[in-house]
């Protein structure tokens, strides 16, 4: 995948809510780890080993989230959130370390980071600093989504229809969590692709349109009163009935 376009997405921005995160980490067992872990909380990641490769993915791709190892081979991760922050990016950063003192968190926070999780770590409690830093004022991740008798707890990644809890695939939990966020709104294809998908996934042209028929299936098998419709040649829209009073 090349686009990128998260404007595509349409207004209103400030409640879009793609979780694409950045991971800068040099080891590679740990990054995988971590990818795997987190893709499975319903995030999309993108991995890098450097700050190089770090500076070159936010050219290419914008980020709701950095997760930022200290120790690079191109130097300290401190410096790269130095530089973004002086540049005016204001990201939400979380560093990932072994530097566990009180000194070395100072200088973290110091620096620019907004959270500070030392190395070994769990990946629910690494999920639960990312699902709160993006809750944060500005960032409008709320944690209940709701659309006629459809109710998702996007800390739990749970589904429940008329109060039954439904099996879904971390990706369904996530295209619906985009779609309740942008409901009554068409999302675009491309961006739906972009915050499902990382940019070393290998992406089949109908994988999207496949993720959508079973989340469909899924919902109308729980006797769900909420449509997915398809704006041909666009994307996808969630509809929910229209409440009594209207």
């Amino acid at each position: 995948m090349t686009d990128f376009n998260r404007d595509a997405l349409g207004p209103p921005a400030g409640l879009v809510a793609t979780m694409r995160l950045l991971l800068v980490e040099d080891n590679a067992r740990l990054a995988a780890l971590v990818s795997d872990g987190l893709e499975q909380q319903g995030f999309a990641i993108d991995r890098y080993e450097s700050i190089d490769g770090a500076e070159h993915a936010q050219t290419i791709a914008q980020y709701d989230l950095l997760l930022v190892d200290l120790g690079l081979p191109d130097g300290d991760g401190l410096d790269l959130i130095r530089a973004m922050r002086r540049r005016g990016n204001s990201t939400p950063i979380l560093v990932l370390t072994a530097r566990g003192g009180l000194d070395d968190r100072v200088a973290g926070l110091d620096a620019g980071a907004d959270d500070y999780l030392v190395k070994p770590f769990q990946i629910p409690e690494l999920a639960a600093r990312c699902r709160a830093l993006l809750r944060r004022p500005g960032n409008a991740l709320d944690s209940v989504l709701t659309a006629g008798n459809i109710v998702l707890v996007t800390a739990e990644r749970t589904i429940r229809v008329n109060g039954q809890a439904i099996e879904a695939t971390p990706r369904e939990v996530a295209l619906l969590e985009l779609l309740l966020r942008r409901s009554g709104h068409v999302v675009a294809k491309p961006a739906l692709e972009n915050a499902l998908y990382s940019m070393e996934a290998e992406v089949t042209p109908n994988a999207l349109e496949a993720i959508v028929s079973r989340l469909r299936k899924r919902l109308a098998a729980a006797a769900s009163n909420v449509q997915i419709k398809t704006v041909h040649g666009v994307g996808y829209a969630l509809f929910a009935p229209p409440a009594a009073d209207e």
